[in-house]
């Protein structure tokens, strides 16, 4: 993935522990956080509709339930505002 899309280090750090499923949940949930979050960036910073959203990230029907859950708990506004606070370089 190109580095424009991706979240750099340092970003993943300061959200990783404002996600549902931490590392020591059992699944791939937890594990997927990053390539998940990623995935989001990468559908809207690019424009592309979900069911355009490239195979890497998995079945783009998956990808936008797994979306919408964490919009409706509020998930994406922490995120964003922790975010938010870097300029995008």
């Amino acid at each position: 993935m190109t580095k424009r899309y991706a979240l750099r280090d340092d970003q993943w750090e300061q959200i990783k522990d404002l996600l549902p499923g931490r590392a020591s949940t059992v699944g791939v949930t937890a594990k997927n956080n990053r390539l998940f979050v990623e995935a989001v960036l990468y559908r809207y910073r690019s424009g592309i509709p979900w069911r355009d959203l490239p195979e890497r990230f998995g079945d783009f029907r998956v990808v936008h339930t797994r979306f919408s859950r964490w919009a409706k708990a509020g998930v994406w506004q922490k995120v964003f505002e922790v975010l938010s606070h870097e300029s995008d370089n």
